[in-house]
């Protein structure tokens, strides 16, 4: 049995907390990232994007995967043409891309 190897790109949200230099807004408590990645597996996903973060000087807390784009559309999530474009771009560049920052405040 051969490991497949197709890249999917998973749709993750990421908590992120507070770290010097990380870019939040001052008043920010942490955030949460929703983030477009790619990888063989959800794991690898989670994995990648967990290590760019830390990269950008950002501190990850907690991962929800939110599934593929086959998978979110069986769910019945309505997906823009935005969206898709960045899943897209995700996945031809086999990258992690960031789509949307929401901080938080106390």
């Amino acid at each position: 049995m051969s490991r497949d190897t197709t890249q999917q790109v998973y749709t993750l949200v990421v908590e992120v907390g507070r770290k010097a230099g990380d870019g939040l807004p001052d008043a920010a408590t942490g955030a949460a990232l929703m983030v477009y990645a790619s990888g063989v597996d959800e794991a690898e996903a989670v994995r990648e994007t967990v290590a760019i973060l830390k990269q950008a000087g950002m501190a990850p807390l907690d991962v929800t995967g939110h599934g593929t784009l086959a998978e979110r559309e069986a769910e019945g999530h309505e997906i823009d043409t935005e969206e898709r474009a960045l899943m897209a771009r995700a996945r031809d560049e086999n990258a992690v891309i960031v789509a949307q920052v929401t901080p938080f405040h106390d």
